[in-house]
């Protein structure tokens, strides 16, 4: 990719980015950049939107009391059903296995 077209394509990029973000910039977090040279290149815009935390890092509050012994007892009910293992296949790669269908999505009973 000639000189001329890089700045083009990296001038469209930000171009888009600002008309993007000047509606709703408390929402939403845009990046965006270019890579690449000897003739070839590649432009990428991210977009996320809704609430973000800084560097998109959220606070997840912890279980407690009932919350926390209801929890408790899923995992332990989950446990006891699927039985779960890891083995090695043919890679060296450990995988789980479980004694029951389902288990790999949380299934907690059969229904």
């Amino acid at each position: 990719m000639s000189a001329a077209r890089w700045a083009g394509a990296l001038a469209g990029v930000f171009a888009l980015q600002a008309a993007i973000v000047a509606p709703a910039f408390a929402d939403m977090r845009v990046s965006a950049g270019c890579i690449g040279g000897w003739g070839s290149g590649n432009c990428i815009l991210t977009v996320r939107r809704g609430p973000v935390g800084p560097a998109g890092i959220y606070k997840v509050e912890e279980p407690r009391g009932e919350e926390l012994e209801a929890a408790m007892e899923r995992d332990r009910k989950w446990l006891a059903r699927c039985k779960p293992v890891i083995r090695q296949d043919a890679y060296g790669v450990g995988r789980y296995h479980y004694a029951a269908s389902g288990c790999e999505f949380g299934k907690l009973d059969d229904n």
